[in-house]
């Protein structure tokens, strides 16, 4: 009878926990419509990749607005992950100390804007959970009124270093690529780390803006020294060099900035109408300063960036003389998670000989591009709406994963972040 009624509890829990994280995305994703600005990075860095070192009181920031305006219980917990975010083998109390879900308590209401939100944020490690392994984790948000319910996903690394990297940026070995293309080889050190195995040990990946849509993975090294591993190929660790990202200037609703046509007060949201953008195929290189496809929430007009600064309704506008029928056109970059979402795909105007999209975005300064995809294809393209130049300035992440022999899970080793021209 008690063994019923284990079982049947633990059938209970089961489908709780399935119905929870119905849907559930091991990647960056928002199944809130009333979620929006989900920023993680390094506490104080603003820019930074989610990636955080073992056993350092420094450690990652998450933040997001709730456009209901209300107050709610969110809380949140993490998944450890194999190099190809999987879900690893091990149990919770094997990579977390303390408990296995905590409370996001911080938050306060937005001031002296249109747009009425609540903003929530929150840093671990804290006191109420500290991780004991490296490797990748997905984190994971709740809104828990009632019936609980998946909010937000959010990739994030832990790195335990034991090696160096040491990259070199080379010409591409395929010469039809040498204007287009980055190729990237580096060297592994692990002086005071053994390596047994390193071919059925080690995996590298090679990430391109934090991009994980386009990321070179399960990389083996070409050879092995004693203390060496050498990733020295031909025509494999290579990149489109793209362009260098345009920018929506929208830290101002009340001055217009460089890339600002015009503003208008007339409607809920102030309405930013961006100068119209034209493909850049046939363009030369412009070397500009950006954000990597980045972007930053930051308001001109008062003094608190994250409850001071209003969403605003931006217009974007690619010319173009024709349509493209085969393909389909979106707003692209660090804006949509690096994603072809809906809401950021273009239509064309016919009257304007122009592609137009808007977008809902809190004030700040964004990164971003036009993205092409064909029919039937699963994958950006941007060779029609921005072309490649060898010359562009990307930033590259060289991640090493380790699992020896009986491991039960991927721990990251290394990471090393370079500017393709620094």
């Amino acid at each position: 009878m008690k063994k019923n009624i284990l079982l049947w509890a633990l059938s209970i829990a089961i489908t709780a926990l399935q119905a929870q994280d119905e849907g559930l995305r091991f990647y960056d994703y928002v199944y809130l419509n009333n979620i929006k600005s989900v920023k993680l990075h390094v506490q104080g860095l603003l820019l930074s990749q989610p990636i955080m070192n073992l056993n350092t009181p420094a450690g990652l920031k998450l933040s997001f607005d709730d456009m209901d305006g209300d107050t709610k219980r969110y809380v949140y917990t993490v998944v450890h992950c194999d190099a190809n975010w999987e879900p690893s083998k091990l149990t919770e109390a094997e990579y977390i100390n303390g408990f296995q879900e905590g409370d996001i308590e911080t938050f306060d209401y937005s001031f002296k804007t249109r747009s009425i939100y609540t903003h929530y944020w929150f840093s671990f490690p804290n006191r109420d959970m500290e991780l004991t392994q490296s490797g990748n984790y997905l984190l994971k948000v709740y809104e828990n009124e009632g019936e609980k319910r998946l909010a937000i996903t959010r990739r994030f690394m832990v790195v335990d270093n034991k090696v160096s990297v040491i990259p070199t940026m080379v010409r591409p070995a395929d010469v039809g690529k040498n204007d287009t293309h980055q190729e990237i080889d580096f060297t592994v050190t692990h002086k005071d780390f053994e390596i047994r195995n390193p071919r059925t040990e080690l995996s590298v990946t090679v990430l391109q803006n934090g991009r994980w849509d386009n990321a070179i993975t399960g990389l083996q090294p070409q050879f092995s020294k004693l203390d060496e591993q050498v990733y020295d190929f031909q025509d494999k660790i290579v990149f489109p060099a793209g362009r260098e990202f345009r920018y929506a200037d929208l830290r101002s609703t009340k001055v217009p900035s460089g890339n600002v046509e015009f503003i208008d007060f007339e409607n809920e949201h102030p309405v930013v109408t961006l100068y119209p953008d034209r493909k850049r195929i046939d363009s030369g290189h412009l070397e500009i300063d950006d954000l990597n496809g980045n972007y930053v929430i930051q308001t001109l007009d008062d003094d608190d960036h994250d409850l001071e600064s209003d969403y605003v309704t931006v217009w974007f506008k690619l010319y173009s003389p024709m349509e493209m029928y085969q393909q389909d056109l979106y707003i692209f970059g660090g804006l949509t998670d690096w994603q072809l979402k809906p809401e950021f795909k273009m239509v064309y105007n016919p009257a304007i000989s122009s592609y137009v999209g808007r977008a809902e975005l809190k004030q700040g300064y964004y990164d971003y591009l036009y993205a092409a995809l064909p029919k039937g294809a699963s994958a950006p393209e941007f060779d029609e709406t921005e072309g490649n130049w060898f010359e562009t300035d990307n930033l590259y992440t060289v991640l090493v994963y380790y699992r020896p022999f009986g491991g039960r899970a991927d721990q990251l080793i290394g990471a090393y972040s370079f500017n393709s021209r620094r």
